[in-house]
């Protein structure tokens, strides 16, 4: 398979040529928000984005570390598995994964989280940035049982802001509409990818993918 990758020396950062490199630059490039733009954000959850979540199957975590080192990371379930408890405050259940943990540990040393939910076919999508901490509370946590299965810790935000994003980024990449989307024939199986990224030498294409297949059957809660 041919890469994409432009040929660069591994390890070494492209040269750029004119790079922006202060917020006074930034400004007299792109200039500034409307009015209306900067009014939207608001510090609670209101109605319509209590809604929203109710309505989201799939949410995008964004944590840092102590060093600002970022991670995303995609949380995925039945609709409403996000839980709003008051204007202030959203808990996001965990399920089963790879033990990682990478943004549970950034937010131990580092509570600054940003989310965005998607609601599928909604061009527009929920931003909300705050404070997290990582729960145990039982009680709570077997309210967002699936499956028989409880969940055994979850994220708490402590929302500080909110807003809604316009849809022109969905619009554009037509992200909705299935007729519009490339052909993905051209990447490699998850399978592949793992097996090349992590040089496995005792496993093949097939036996990875039988991995794979039953841990997506028997692991996801």
């Amino acid at each position: 398979m041919s890469s994409p990758l432009i040929d660069q020396p591994t390890g070494t950062s492209y040269p750029f040529e004119d790079v922006i490199g202060t917020p006074e630059a930034l400004r007299a490039h792109m200039g500034y928000a409307s009015q209306r733009a900067l009014d939207k954000e608001i510090d609670s959850i209101d109605p319509h984005s209590a809604t929203f979540i109710a309505h989201s199957p799939f949410v995008l975590i964004a944590t840092s570390d102590a060093s600002g080192r970022v991670d995303v990371s995609p949380k995925g379930d039945p609709a409403g598995f996000v839980k709003v408890l008051d204007e202030k405050t959203l808990v996001i259940p965990d399920r089963p994964g790879n033990r990682r943990l990478d943004g549970f540990e950034n937010i131990l040393s580092n509570p600054h989280i940003g989310l965005i939910f998607l609601v599928p076919g909604r061009d527009e999508t929920l931003r909300i940035n705050g404070r997290a901490k990582l729960i145990k509370d039982r009680a709570l946590l077997e309210t967002m049982t699936w499956r028989e299965k409880v969940p055994t810790i979850a994220i708490a935000v402590d929302v500080e802001e909110l807003f809604f994003h316009c849809g022109k980024a969905f619009i554009r990449s037509k992200l909705w509409q299935p007729e519009e989307w490339a052909d993905p024939s051209g990447i490699a199986s998850f399978a592949r990818i793992l097996i090349d990224q992590t040089k496995s030498t005792d496993t093949n294409e097939t036996q990875m993918n039988c991995l794979l297949e039953e841990a997506y059957e028997k692991a996801l809660y």
